[in-house]
């Protein structure tokens, strides 16, 4: 059984495996086949992106919530199979709670 500690870092990791897999800029070259970004002038001569989905697998990479899903199954595998897996669970989940740090500090 996982302690409380231990589902907290693997939340964290996976918090963050989902971020860089949605969103984050070095994960583009895997989105990009399946996602087309157009961009439009609003009404106030702002230039705006849009983000379409092409098929399942776009959509699927563009839902936080479906990545999380999978993202939460692959740190766990990590952790409890892979021999030092936990390292790779660790590394992430400082990086997310670093994430989370600098977006908080970042508003103020």
């Amino acid at each position: 059984m996982l302690s409380i500690m231990e589902v907290f870092l693997i939340a964290l990791a996976s918090f963050r495996l989902t971020r860089l897999i949605v969103r984050d800029y070095i994960m583009e070259w895997l989105r990009r086949p399946f996602i087309h970004i157009e961009v439009v002038i609003n009404e106030e001569g702002i230039e705006e992106e849009w983000v379409e989905p092409n098929g399942f697998i776009g959509e699927g990479l563009s839902c936080q919530w479906c990545v999380g899903v999978w993202s939460s199954f692959i740190m766990l595998l990590f952790y409890i199979i892979v021999p030092y897996g936990e390292w790779l669970v660790f590394v992430f989940a400082i990086a997310g709670l670093q994430s989370i740090l600098y977006s908080w500090t970042d508003r103020l």
